[in-house]
């Protein structure tokens, strides 16, 4: 069987070539291993047990549904919380985190929507999109 052709890594700004996966070797991530080591744990980025029981929270108070698809007239279960102003805006705007666990900027959310408004959201840090 012929060998691939070599392609780029696909780690962002990474040129090196790479015939087997997707990533060089400098920029593998390994079984075990935290993929972005700069942002720190769950802990240590503000989501330890107080979240934990916050989250739980919000998913009741909300009745497990996810909160934009139920704007958009549709029903889909959430499993995940997501903070409405992420906290680099509210940082940005407020100057401190204080206040962005508050249950009004906290709303359930499925998988699929959070992924959606995360990308909006990067897009827009980087100056590449518009989004709500």
């Amino acid at each position: 069987m012929p060998q691939s052709l070599p392609r780029p890594c696909t780690y962002p700004g990474c040129s090196a070539l790479v015939r087997d996966g997707a990533r060089c070797e400098r920029h593998k991530v390994y079984a075990g291993s935290f993929a972005d080591s700069r942002r720190g744990s769950r802990h240590e980025r503000g989501y330890g047990a107080a979240w934990d029981k916050l989250r739980r929270q919000i998913l009741e108070r909300d009745n497990y549904l996810c909160q934009p698809s139920l704007r958009a007239g549709r029903v889909v279960q959430a499993t995940q919380v997501d903070h409405i102003v992420n906290k680099a805006e509210w940082l940005r705007v407020h100057g401190t985190l204080a206040g962005v666990d508050d249950p009004a900027n906290l709303q359930a959310i499925c998988e699929a929507e959070h992924r959606k408004k995360t990308q909006l959201e990067s897009n827009r840090g980087r100056g590449g999109g518009r989004g709500g």
